[in-house]
């Protein structure tokens, strides 16, 4: 089984460069990945870097060249609900575009890009297992919509906005819808995890490389437990 993982920050990448071992890098378009070859298993994991053309960017240029049976992403967001809070996980059931507005432009709902769905949906055998797996675990996780968009959030003003277009979204960050547009035109299930490094408000910024170092931490660490039962503790790449 071929699968990948892969991140927007360095600092989000940290854990699972510690967790696996004898890597080799190689280049896909201009991301560099770190191949994990096992008995019967490979992973690739990289750095998309941030935005949405990062994102598309980088897995693109992986899944045209690599037939990748599963694709995880995890990272940070911000919250959007005063329900959510910082540390928590959301396991994304959707994904759309919160800077998109095209509903001038046709029959389009905010968030639609013409000729895509309004939102692109998880839905795959590997994510409902993965959901199981958290629930066995007893991991207390939250489960919607995930909104998207190329500007870091930092005020009440802009949350105000978002909220308005995408009343029910749980969070909001920099890469996740445009993962799930290539996933979707690949056909390759998209497992996505976010842990909420800040409020999306004024204090954003505020510690937030520590927070998201922290939280990405927390969100890598179950996937590297989930990884290792579902490969059955290939040894060759777990140690």
């Amino acid at each position: 089984m071929k699968i990948a993982i892969i991140v927007p920050m360095e600092i989000e990448a940290t854990y699972y460069q510690k967790y696996f071992h004898s890597g080799t890098k190689e280049v896909f378009g201009s991301c560099v990945f770190e191949h994990f070859s096992g008995t019967k298993n490979d992973i690739y994991i990289g750095l998309s870097g941030i935005g949405k053309v990062q994102a598309a960017m980088n897995l693109t240029s992986l899944l045209s060249q690599i037939k990748i049976d599963l694709v995880l992403m995890t990272g940070t967001a911000g919250s959007l609900q005063t329900f959510v809070h910082r540390s928590d996980l959301i396991l994304a059931d959707s994904f759309s575009y919160h800077d998109a507005h095209n509903t001038l432009a046709g029959n389009y709902v905010e968030g639609q890009i013409p000729g895509e769905p309004a939102e692109f949906r998880l839905e795959s055998p590997a994510k409902t297992a993965f959901a199981d797996f958290l629930q066995a675990e007893n991991i207390k996780v939250q489960t919607g919509l995930i909104v998207t968009g190329d500007s870091f959030i930092g005020s009440d003003e802009q949350k105000v906005i978002i909220k308005t277009n995408f009343p029910d979204a749980l969070g909001v960050e920099m890469e996740g819808a445009a993962f799930a547009q290539v996933a979707d035109h690949f056909k390759t299930p998209l497992i996505a995890l976010r842990a909420i490094s800040d409020n999306g408000d004024q204090e954003a910024d505020g510690d937030f490389d520590h927070f998201a170092q922290e939280v990405g931490a927390k969100a890598a660490k179950l996937i590297c437990k989930y990884l290792k039962k579902m490969m059955k503790n290939d040894a060759s790449l777990f140690g």
